[in-house]
């Protein structure tokens, strides 16, 4: 007996009793559907979309920390086939209009649509839906189950799960043939380049099928990770050197050998930590003395420790004066200038992304308690940190800050 595959579907908003509505309201099943999550943001609908990877998408065009816009846009870029529906206000009738133009498949006003427009839709997206998967099915397997391992890398990296430590053990029995070597994991970086890493290893794997024996796991846009045997090493490295020829941009850093599953999920949580360090810092780890990289890796990785100079001095091995002089060089802050900026870029995160309490952030950014944390929050950027993330929740940007130089 032949089975259809279920339609999953998304809903984003941040009112809860829409959110409840549609789930409860819809008769999903009528159209082969199911609701597999639903978000109340925009940043919490788009962990959603990459964790469930549903066909369908009705999100709101308002709502805090992404609007519905920005979540269409990125969704569009991942999976361009997925069917959007926007609900928006009357008065956000311009932003549906945006919304249409990246390629929403409709919208409805919150305030006035009657059911039948909504499941006229839907009937309409099972149709296409269907069809498309009838006809395309086994020319996309291939693709799906790489976009699924590029999911799950995503969700474990973040801390979302760790269905992808499964995914990859069973990979590596039945899909990867290494023949018990030691393999290498890279992570191609083609930010800035003129082509993206699919053009760059799609154009070298022609050449030469050693990209394509091992593992190939995008992560994003301008990323991805390669597997690698290591008795193909040398030929990966000239393949990359070579396409770097063309495009100057082109970066990748690699570890390794590594024989066990243990070591690949220190060498992938090792290489992401690096790639966040330098996007958040606009830097390579070449363009930093390896004293001053390990010293910024150091404060990263245990935000919430108060150093001094001279603690982080002794950790990589530099006299204080050395340090100081070099870390300013390289950085163009004072050790004492970073470290305000770096506790004031996770104060501004934790406050619009979480609901933490100011005592729990106070003590995150290791600035004791949420008295002192107010006072020095002020200091910094002028206002209180409840009125920032009462900003943030209506739009508005913040963008007058005092630091110490």
């Amino acid at each position: 007996m032949e089975t259809t595959k279920t339609i999953k579907v998304l809903i984003a908003d941040d009112e809860s009793i829409v959110r409840k509505g549609l789930r409860s309201t819809v008769p999903w099943d009528k159209y082969g559907m199911e609701v597999v999550a639903d978000a109340p943001s925009g940043r919490k609908a788009w962990e959603a979309f990459l964790e469930h990877r549903p066909e369908v998408v009705i999100t709101d065009i308002v709502m805090p920390e992404m609007d519905g816009i920005e979540l269409s846009r990125r969704i569009k870029e991942k999976a361009p086939n997925t069917k959007i529906i926007l609900l928006s206000c009357h008065r956000d009738f311009e932003y549906a209009q945006q919304g249409m133009k990246l390629g929403a498949s409709g919208y409805l006003l919150k305030t006035a649509f009657e059911d039948e427009e909504l499941e006229d839709m839907l009937e309409k997206f099972q149709r296409e839906l269907t069809t498309v998967s009838e006809s395309v099915a086994p020319a996309e397997t291939a693709s799906d189950q790489g976009e699924r391992l590029s999911t799950l890398l995503y969700a474990w990296l973040n801390g979302h799960n760790d269905k992808f430590i499964g995914e990859m053990e069973k990979r590596t029995r039945e899909e990867w043939y290494f023949h018990n070597e030691p393999v290498y994991i890279y992570l191609v970086k083609t930010s800035g380049c003129e082509s993206s890493w699919v053009d760059l290893l799609k154009e070298a794997a022609y050449e030469d099928r050693r990209f394509y024996e091992g593992a190939i796991i995008p992560y994003g846009q301008d990323r991805c990770y390669c597997i690698v045997a290591k008795s193909d090493l040398n030929a990966v490295d000239m393949l990359l050197v070579e396409q770097k020829s063309k495009s100057a941009k082109l970066q990748w850093a690699r570890r390794g050998p590594l024989l066990h599953a243990e070591e690949r999920l220190q060498a992938w949580s090792a290489l992401h930590q690096e790639a966040e360090l330098e996007k958040i810092h606009s830097v390579s780890a070449v363009d930093w003395p390896d004293a001053i990289w390990r010293a910024v890796k150091l404060l990263h990785d245990n935000p919430a420790a108060e150093w001094s100079v001279s603690d982080v001095a002794r950790q990589v091995g530099l006299s204080r004066s050395h340090f100081s002089i070099l870390f300013k060089k390289a950085v163009g802050d004072s050790f004492v200038a970073f470290q305000y900026k770096r506790k004031l870029k996770l104060a501004y995160m934790l406050l619009k992304d979480t609901t933490l309490t100011m005592q729990d952030i106070a003590e995150r950014t290791g600035l004791g308690d949420s008295k002192y944390f107010s006072k020095w929050f002020k200091r910094c950027t002028g206002q209180t940190p409840s009125h920032y993330r009462t900003q943030q929740k209506s739009g508005t940007l913040l963008t007058d800050v005092h630091l110490p130089k």
